[in-house]
Formats: structure tokens, C-alpha cells, sequence
């Protein structure tokens, strides 16, 4: 599926005749009668098809003058897979917007990050999506504003600043224009049973983050799990637990997979940062895949098709602290799971920003690359070249000149990593895998891919296997998934 598919009039028309929730987040119908705006797949009777007109995104939508729609909740869906997939100005501009950088940092922030200038990032921005970086944050900060309303019992103050708002009346503005609705009545429609009772512990949510059928948990979960890092990370009552290092504080997160959710409860140090958790757990779980488009694709290969039959939906999974990552992936350098796990708790203990988790047993925020670029070489239990090659990339990241995030260009950030004594092709395309969120990211040396590929009767030589998996472009890193799972090892199967 192509960007610019909003434009293509009579696939859209049955998108929305058909109810097809496949694309809700591609774009969005405005129905010119009502004045409101819906997902393709809401449930109410369509209207006629001379009475729609389709918008790229919400924010666009609200620019025209339509508000949300009350049945379908358009706000919610999952957010577009384009921005995902696609390396480009206009997809890391929307990773950044969705990591709240807008809010905290304003327009400058967003083109200082980017490397371009707010004049090109507003026309660019404004031609794909019809709305510029100021509207599409605004609609963000709505839809916060609709899920602090109707899920928690948060004061009205409370709620319209940690959905971002400056204010509360720009608040209450917003809320009404774009719902047709205060606050206080989008609140008394909720249900009396909804989340009104106090949580158990301050500042803690429960919310619930949808995504595209379908979801195959298992390797996802058991990834996370399998490989997490003592204090920072566990797996209690059949929630994947982690803290999380905030652009204003802390937080923890429980993320529980359920058949048509993510249960997500998160504690915060500071409400302002909840958009931010909610983006990068949403990140992490690559809960905004087209999971129907990458399964067709790989189905193509008859030697594929029937790992993608047995569990569709699989995801890949990612992180919500790229540069922790990168930590991690040369920790695990020629190591076991258990040994890698080791060796970062040991830094986590060491130099790891106590916390306190009244619920479980994480203990302490990931250290900062400053924090690992202090720590002396000698007390690093690894060999000597992988010394060489840990305290050269915490060294880069402490000061700035290599820069792993939601904005980065992947081809240009691989070649900087690659440029690194000690970080060769599988480590780079882990990092580019796992924390860039390159999903064409291939794995080709890797052993559990070749052996996997060896047993289905795949070519297992690196350069004959990346040439056999041209065919499953763009969607590589979600074989390397499929592939990985027909071993035993605990990453494929959910902690019981």
C-alpha cells in the first residue's frame, strides 16, 4: 500500500462501503452532510458516496472543519504504518511529532532535529498530509486529551496538561471543536463503571492500545521478556514490565497482551510525559504494522507461506531507548542470552538512576551513554577489542556525534555504526531491526536465521539467502521473525 492512497477515491469508497478495518490510520472519510469525520471502518450506515471526501490524516480533517466522530472514534486508531516503513523527511517527522518533540521543543526543535528548515519540513508536511507540524501535534494532544477524559478520573486541569495543552482553555477549545463536546460531557457519556476510581498508586493509568489484527503475541512477548535486563526489566502476571526514562521524569510500564489489545498501565512521575510513553510502548511492540500487507508479501515465498499460516500477525520487537539498545546489542556480542542479560544488569546496578516499584521488582532506570562513558574500561568484564569497541560507541552517543533515535536516516545512521571499530553487518542490522525500525532490516550471518532457513529448504549461505529473500522486500525483518521461530528457545514463547 502506497502513500497518497486517500487520492485513489474509488478504493477508498470501498474501503468504507465494506467496512474494512485494515484501513483505519491509512486515511480518513470527512462526510460533507454531517460535518464529522470516521475510520473506514465505522458502523455506522455509509453515507453516499458523493458525500465523502478523504483526508490523509486527522489533524487534516479538523483543519477542514470536520470533528470526530462519536461511534467509530477515529482519534484511536492505530496510527499509520507509513511512518514506520519509510525513512524519508515526512516519516521521521511524524516519529518525532508522535514522540511529543513539537509539545516540548515547538517547530525549530523539530527541523534543528531533522536538519531542515521549518519552512521546508511546513511545505512538505502540508503537501502529504494537508496539515503542518503545529496542527498535526494539536491533534495529537486531542486525542490525549479523549483517553485522559473517558479512562481516568483525573481533574480536567490535570488532564489538559498532560495531554500537552498550555493551557485550559486551549483545552476545553480543542476538546469542544473537535469532538462537539466539553470535556465534563465527553466524561459523563463514559460508562459510570469506566476508570474513575482512584488508582492504587499515584499517577498511575490503565489504558487500552488497539491494533491491526491480526497479533501473534508469542515471540513478541517472549523476545521481550527472554532478553530483559534485571531491574529494568520483568515478566509478573503475564505482563511484560519495564521502567522508562522520560523527557520530564519516569515511569514504569505493564504491557499485557489480550486478543483484541494491549493492556497498558502506566505509572508516571510527571503526566507530561504520557503521550511520549504511550508512542514509544507503542514503538516497541510495533503495534502500527500493516500486518495483512506484510504477511501477503511473504506468503509469496511457497517455503515461507506455511510459517505465516501457522501464526500471522507475527511483529518485531523493538525498544522505547534506541541508544540502550545499541548498549545491549554489543553486550550481547558473541554471548548467550544469559550471559548478555548479566553483564547489563551489572552496569544497571552500578550506574543504572534508582527507582521504586511498589507493584514488582524493577529497581532502576537504563544508565545514561554519559553515565556508561565515565565507567572505567578496566572493571568491564568482555574481552579487550569489545572494550574497545563498548566504550567507543558510549563515548559517541555522550557527546552527541552519533545520534540514535526516531529521526534518524537509517542509511546514513548504519554507516556511521558500521564505521565503528568492532560493529559489523549483524550487529548494525540488529540495532537497525530493533531500534532504528528499519523493517527491511536482514539478518543474513545470523545462525538461528540460517539454521532455520537450512530446515525449510531455504539457500543457507548468506549471499544465496539474501539473494532468495529479495522477494520478500520490504518486509525482511518480519521473515527474519518467522525464521527465528521455529526454534525452542524461550524468545518464542510467552513466560508462563
Amino acid at each position: 500500500m502506497q502513500n497518497g492512497m486517500y487520492t485513489d477515491r474509488e478504493r477508498c469508497v470501498r474501503a468504507v462501503q465494506s467496512k474494512d478495518a485494515r484501513f483505519d490510520g491509512w486515511f480518513f472519510t470527512a462526510v460533507l452532510t454531517t460535518g464529522i469525520y470516521c475510520r473506514p471502518s465505522c458502523p455506522v450506515v455509509p453515507p453516499k458516496p458523493r458525500n465523502m471526501v478523504f483526508h490523509p490524516s486527522s489533524a487534516a480533517c479538523q483543519q477542514a472543519g470536520f470533528r470526530a466522530c462519536k461511534r467509530c472514534r477515529p482519534d484511536s486508531t492505530p496510527g499509520s504504518p507509513e511512518w514506520n516503513q519509510r525513512a524519508d523527511l515526512v516519516a521521521r517527522a511524524m516519529r518525532l511529532i508522535a514522540d511529543g518533540v513539537v509539545d516540548r521543543e515547538g517547530v525549530p526543535g523539530l527541523a534543528a532535529r531533522l536538519g531542515y528548515s521549518t519552512r521546508q519540513i511546513e511545505r512538505q508536511l502540508l503537501a502529504e498530509l494537508g496539515a503542518g507540524p503545529l496542527a498535526l501535534a494539536r491533534a495529537q494532544r486531542a486525542q490525549t486529551a479523549r483517553l485522559l477524559i473517558e479512562t481516568t478520573g483525573l481533574p480536567m486541569a490535570q488532564a489538559a496538561f498532560a495531554s500537552g495543552f498550555a493551557s485550559i482553555r486551549t483545552f476545553n477549545d480543542t476538546v469542544r471543536e473537535v469532538f462537539a463536546l466539553s470535556p465534563s460531557e465527553l466524561r459523563a457519556r463514559v460508562p459510570h463503571r469506566a476508570a474513575r476510581a482512584p488508582a492504587a498508586t499515584p499517577g498511575t493509568l490503565t489504558l487500552r492500545l488497539p491494533f491491526r489484527a491480526p497479533l501473534h503475541p508469542d515471540n513478541l512477548f517472549g523476545h521481550l521478556a527472554a532478553t530483559g535486563v534485571p531491574g529494568v526489566e520483568e515478566w509478573r502476571d503475564g505482563a511484560f514490565r519495564r521502567t522508562l526514562r522520560l523527557p520530564f521524569g519516569h515511569g514504569i510500564v505493564a504491557l499485557t497482551p489480550h486478543p483484541d489489545h494491549i493492556g497498558c498501565r502506566l505509572t508516571l512521575s510527571d503526566l507530561r510525559d504520557l503521550t511520549v510513553a504511550i508512542s514509544r510502548c507503542r514503538r516497541m511492540l510495533d503495534l502500527d504494522a500493516d500486518p495483512v500487507a506484510v504477511d501477503d508479501r511473504l506468503r509469496t515465498d511457497p517455503l515461507l507461506a506455511p510459517l505465516v499460516d501457522k501464526a500471522p500477525g507475527r511483529r518485531v520487537p523493538r525498544t522505547v531507548d534506541e541508544a540502550e539498545f545499541a548498549v545491549r546489542a554489543v553486550l550481547g556480542q558473541q554471548v548467550s542470552t544469559a550471559a548478555a542479560r548479566t553483564h547489563a544488569a551489572r552496569l544497571v546496578t552500578a550506574h543504572g538512576t534508582p527507582v521504586d516499584d511498589p507493584e514488582g521488582g524493577l529497581t532502576h532506570l537504563f544508565p545514561t551513554a554519559g553515565a556508561l562513558a565515565a565507567v572505567d574500561p578496566a572493571t568491564l568484564a568482555m574481552p579487550r577489542t569489545r572494550r574497545t569497541t563498548f566504550t567507543t560507541l558510549v563515548g559517541q552517543l555522550a557527546d552527541g556525534r552519533l545520534r540514535l533515535g526516531v529521526e534518524s536516516d537509517w542509511p546514513q545512521t548504519r554507516a556511521r555504526l558500521l564505521a565503528l571499530p568492532g560493529l559489523g553487518p549483524w550487529t548494525v542490522d540488529v540495532i537497525a531491526m530493533r531500534a532504528l525500525g528499519d523493517p527491511d532490516a536482514f539478518l543474513p550471518t545470523d545462525l538461528g536465521v540460517r539454521r532455520a532457513a537450512q530446515g525449510l529448504g531455504l539457500p543457507s549461505t548468506p549471499a544465496a539467502l539474501t539473494a532468495r529473500a529479495a522477494g520478500w522486500r520490504p518486509w525482511r525483518a518480519y521473515a527474519v521473525q518467522y525464521l527465528w521461530a521455529t526454534d525452542s528457545h524461550p524468545i518464542n514463547f510467552l513466560p508462563v
